[in-house]
């Protein structure tokens, strides 16, 4: 039985999401064991609302909640009793949890990873990995996208071999495509971070090593892995996001504007339905703390009860195949060459 914690409050739509993602993930895997952990009246009500009754969902109960204006450093000390640090010290002090889902603070999230789970062996900073839907229909994993904003190559190098094994225990991919981000696809491009990085990147044997890609490139399926400084990648990704839900409001609207687009709207209609489930980001979980002891999933703040369920997979998986052990394996040999 594969435990996993989820901290109930802090999103958009919590704790309703929350619970009812748990709940979903729970019915749909019979080996996993969900902990709740927030104010226990208010869950209790929520866990009522879905009509389950079973033993595989326990609530743990933590008053505080953490606001996505507070410091990240000073909620950790002062704030022992919410859901999200709740969480957080279960998964440090149980062997036998395997990971937990948060979709509060991003920067109380990666701040409690580093200094209360602590960094694997070797890893020099944690990292968020998200992943996104392309247009090929597969998917591209980001490697940072927000956690450091600062980098050295030797940072970007461990976030790429991180980044291809999450790939290959997660999503199956045997050999993943990694790319750099760069200003341009020959070699030489780029400031002093990113050449260095490249020539690291070329040398490293356990990954797919592809060459340079540009931000226009993420969603063409050419690419499984993509690795950046986190500035970088967070406006990369938050970008490619706005720009696709512009896309779709203004072909909404457009189909709308008169009624032969209406008619000709209507034979699409389980077409465009089906581009729009496929480019949902909440339909693919969260990001992945990369380089932390335990596994952490940090889901979008509007995340669904759809999301939380596929966060609650992803821990289950990576679990499942002993991601951190190999990843652990993969530096320490990169280390000792």
């Amino acid at each position: 039985m594969v435990k996993i914690i989820v901290d109930c409050f802090g999103g958009d739509k919590s704790p309703g999401a929350n619970v009812l993602g748990a709940v979903n993930a729970v019915k749909a895997n019979d080996d996993i064991t969900v902990y709740l952990t927030g104010d226990e009246k208010i869950i209790k009500a929520e866990l009522d609302k879905t009509g389950y009754s079973g033993d595989r969902l326990v609530i743990v109960h933590a008053p505080d909640v953490i606001g996505c204006d507070e410091k990240p450093t000073d909620v950790i000390r002062t704030k022992p009793e919410s859901s999200m640090m709740k969480a957080v010290n279960m998964l440090r002090e149980n062997d036998d949890i395997a990971g937990m889902v948060t979709i509060g603070s991003s920067g109380a999230a990666i701040a409690a990873g580093t200094l209360r789970i602590g960094r694997m062996k070797n890893v020099s900073r944690p990292a968020f990995c998200p992943i996104i839907p392309t247009m090929a229909g597969g998917i591209v994993s980001v490697c940072d996208s927000g956690a450091n904003v600062d980098c050295t190559p030797e940072r970007l190098h461990q976030f790429a071999v991180m980044g291809s094994i999450y790939m290959q225990c997660v999503y199956g991919i045997e050999s993943p495509r990694v790319a750099l981000l760069n200003v341009g696809t020959e070699k030489e491009k780029g400031d002093a971070l990113r050449r260095d990085a490249y020539d690291l990147l070329e040398a490293e044997k356990s990954i797919c090593f592809v060459g340079n890609m540009e931000s226009r490139d993420l969603l063409s399926g050419k690419y499984d892995v993509v690795v950046c400084d986190g500035f970088s990648g967070n406006v990369m990704v938050k970008s490619t996001e706005g720009a696709c839900l512009e896309v779709l409001k203004r072909l909404k609207k457009d189909i709308f504007s008169s009624f032969r687009n209406k008619i000709g709207g209507l034979f699409l209609s389980r077409t465009l339905k089906k581009e729009k489930t496929f480019f949902d980001y909440r339909n693919y979980g969260g990001s992945v703390i990369l380089g932390t002891k335990k596994v952490m999933i940090k889901g979008h703040g509007s995340s669904t009860e759809v999301s939380v369920a596929c966060c609650i997979d992803q821990v289950y998986r990576i679990a499942s195949n002993h991601m951190n052990e190999k990843i652990e394996k993969a530096l320490s040999q990169s280390a000792s060459e």
